[in-house]
């Protein structure tokens, strides 16, 4: 799907101005980039030539895919198991959980915020399906903003790819303002060789109930963006984020560079045994080798002085590589605001730091960063389907009820200190044994 090509089709439907398209073309060269070392496997880098003295070899550079290893790490710290959303009213939050629930939420929310570090932006887009809320979850591939103010994205087309009737098709979901209430307009398009050539959404029959139009009555939009909290250098007007390694290609080249360093030296300094002709064969003509043995090499017969039998042992520099690489992860961890020293590299492999982490560290420091606007998000969200619950799904909500996020913050917190500190506290009687109990063992005493 082609940035460029939907903002087109939307323009066509007087959805997009056409000086959008200029700027999805830039776009869409960044994006492709990140989801490359996402992806690892970056165009002209990992695929490369080297000139032996007669031709141009080709060769594959081994990578250790550290961009998907931090992406990774981010969706853990960002958005785990142990987050919340929160409603002060008991019925709202009851409808919260169950919406949540129903959509799997958490465990799509924590893939889409992997997603989110690579390409920099996320959207949540609730929608109603046959009287219940769905959430979609997509990332900045699916995003086309058509309007926005201070970074603040307006008006937003949303478009995922499906497959039906032998053919590729492309739906879009455009929110946009008319009057100063929102409208939602669906769109069907088939995907040709061409570009995107509309249908009616009664073309396929999984799209032959969905209204053209729906005027929501609200002003305020059905959707959520979601950023990583970075300035975006890169295009700073863009109302989409910056991927979490935007600025740090440099590094992961450096990682994949060492580590394909490692691994050709035991290519490369593997040992090896000269034989002469005369060596091969035993006094009756027999082979004295296994002919597919590669250990083994026979030179040719003008080998001149050479010993009959010969062994090459090329010394390895492991510890130079082990230690070039824990720069370079140093480097790479520090760049995308991981801290310094989060990776290391083992005979295992490479493994994430399981120490405590302090309050000042620079993780601390960037995770709360990153909450920020992630907690925006998952509030706006929480507002968005208590509305809804209430104009389509029959409910009597409350959607200006307090909501709060609980994020992890277990990380950061050295759960053997506490303890120690617990047990002074209840020594000095500052604690009682009911409290002790409740937080350590999880009961009452009586």
């Amino acid at each position: 799907m082609n940035r460029s090509d939907v903002y087109l089709a939307l323009a066509a439907e007087g959805l997009a101005g056409g000086e959008l398209r200029e700027r999805a073309a830039r776009e869409e060269e960044r994006l492709r980039l990140w989801r490359s070392w996402y992806e690892g496997d970056v165009p002209r880098f990992h695929s490369y030539r080297v000139y032996n003295g007669q031709k141009r070899v080709l060769c594959r550079r081994a990578g250790l895919g550290m961009a998907k290893t931090v992406c990774e790490d981010w969706a853990n710290l960002l958005l785990n198991e142990r987050v919340r959303i929160r409603a002060d009213g008991k019925r709202e939050q009851r409808f919260l959980d169950r919406v949540l629930e129903d959509n799997g939420f958490f465990p799509a929310a924590n893939r889409l915020q992997e997603r989110k570090a690579a390409l920099g932006t996320a959207a949540y887009v609730p929608r109603v399906t046959a009287g219940k809320l769905r959430i979609d979850c997509l990332d900045a591939e699916g995003i086309f903003p058509l309007s926005w103010e201070n970074e603040q994205i307006t008006d937003c087309a949303f478009a995922a790819g499906t497959r039906a009737g032998g053919r590729n098709l492309l739906y879009v979901q455009a929110h946009r303002r008319v009057g100063g209430l929102y409208e939602i307009e669906n769109l069907l398009f088939a995907v040709t060789d061409t570009g995107l050539e509309r249908l009616p959404l009664t073309a396929e029959a999984d799209f032959a109930a969905v209204p053209d139009r729906v005027r929501t009555g609200s002003a305020e939009r059905s959707f959520v963006i979601d950023r990583l909290n970075i300035v975006n250098n890169l295009d700073p007007g863009s109302p989409l984020g910056l991927s979490v390694f935007a600025n740090a290609l440099d590094q992961l080249r450096g990682v994949d560079v060492a580590y394909d360093s490692y691994v050709n030296e035991f290519i490369l300094g593997k040992k090896r045994i000269m034989v002469k002709p005369e060596a091969t064969k035993d006094f009756d003509g027999a082979p004295l080798f296994d002919a597919d043995e590669l250990a083994f090499y026979i030179l040719p017969e003008d080998s001149g002085n050479t010993s009959i039998i010969r062994e090459i042992d090329m010394t390895l520099r492991t510890e130079e590589h082990h230690a070039g690489i824990e720069d370079m992860l140093n480097l790479l961890s520090m760049k995308c605001g991981l801290g310094e020293r989060r990776y290391r590299f083992e005979r295992e492999g490479v493994k994430t730091a399981t120490e405590v982490i302090s309050e000042q560290s620079s993780l601390y420091r960037s995770v709360h960063r990153h909450e920020l606007l992630l907690e925006s998000a998952l509030k706006e969200l929480g507002r968005i389907l208590l509305r809804m619950g209430t104009a389509f799904c029959g409910e009597t909500l409350d959607e200006k009820t307090g909501i709060t996020v609980d994020f992890d913050d277990s990380i950061f917190e050295d759960s053997g200190r506490d303890f120690e500190r617990a047990c002074r506290m209840l020594e000095l009687g500052v604690l009682t044994k009911e409290e002790f109990r409740q937080r350590w063992l999880g009961t009452v005493g009586r």
